[in-house]
């Protein structure tokens, strides 16, 4: 568990270690610069100016792969680089500690990065990475974008996106609270539970209705819960006020934990089910930004 963790922190430093240098490259190129011979290993697909900087994205990418250390040899093959110039680069890197040499000829991430990438990781906040993400998706939509967490019991909403033109007068604001077994988010996070948590939450609070169409009999639950877990997307039909209707995806960390829930809130004839494969994009970018391995942009 350590290992997976180091490695998902490291992940992130080298992308972080990346942006810092971008923004080295942004400054005047020199006179008669080189021009690389291959893309970048830049996730945007933009080019350094400074070709030294591309080969160094490509070993510290290479590394990334490799939980062991990783020969010369097969760094140059596998990066095109001549063993020359990947061991020139990497013993600057190794005088940084971004890079470690084990044993002669070989090499791996070192422990820089993971100091650098707890750093970043203990400055992430979930609200201020989706909060830009989230305006993106209600300019789409027109109606409210909400960003919730779970406490307990119920969720809390955190961030919302919301303007007059919606048309839906906004019951819950900030800060406000409500059942899990009753809104989308809840459900994603229900979802997550095992069959003895979700009896147990039934128990607890005896899945006490708000609507007609609330989830008041556990089987009825269960079912629901079993649709998440297939689609990936909850729904509120209705369940928690009538005439609002929600869909929500979620959102994970750097260790693939749900820990917060996007969803889109609309009067109940105008929710279009054409926004879902938005909203799952949506989620997955902010998952990206924090970290979730399994969100990476391929």
């Amino acid at each position: 568990m350590l290992l997976r963790r180091s490695n998902c922190v490291i992940h992130e430093a080298t992308s972080a270690f990346r942006m810092q240098n971008e923004r080295m490259a942004r400054l005047p190129k020199p006179l008669s610069p080189a021009s690389p011979a291959t893309p970048p290993s830049v996730e945007d697909g933009r080019q350094p100016a400074i070709q030294v900087l591309e080969r160094m994205f490509k070993l510290l990418d290479l590394l990334a792969e490799h939980p062991d250390p990783v020969p010369l040899k097969l760094i140059s093959e596998r990066t095109g680089l001549h063993p020359s110039t990947a061991h020139r680069i990497l013993n600057d890197l190794t005088l940084g500690r971004w890079v470690e040499r084990p044993e002669a000829g070989s090499y791996r991430l070192g422990m820089r990065l993971l100091e650098m990438g707890n750093l970043v990781k203990a400055r992430l906040d979930v609200r201020e990475v989706a909060i830009g993400p989230m305006r993106d998706l209600h300019r789409l939509t027109q109606q409210p974008v909400n960003l919730s967490v779970r406490q307990g019991d119920e969720i809390v909403y955190i961030e919302r996106t919301y303007s007059e033109r919606s048309g839906m007068q906004v019951v819950r604001a900030v800060g406000g609270r409500a059942p899990l077994h009753l809104t989308s988010v809840g459900k994603l996070f229900l979802a997550k539970d095992d069959a003895a948590h979700v009896r147990a939450y039934a128990t607890r609070t005896g899945l006490a209705g708000h609507t007609r169409n609330s989830l008041t009999e556990l089987p009825k639950l269960e079912r629901e819960l079993l649709q998440v877990r297939q689609q990936g997307v909850a729904r509120d039909d209705e369940e928690l006020e009538l005439g609002v209707r929600c869909m929500a995806a979620g959102i994970y960390d750097d260790q693939s934990r749900l820990v917060a829930g996007l969803s889109i809130s609309a009067p109940a004839d105008r929710l279009e089910e054409e926004w879902v494969s938005r909203l799952l994009e949506t989620a997955q970018a902010i998952s990206r930004a924090l970290g979730c391995p399994r969100a990476r942009a391929r």
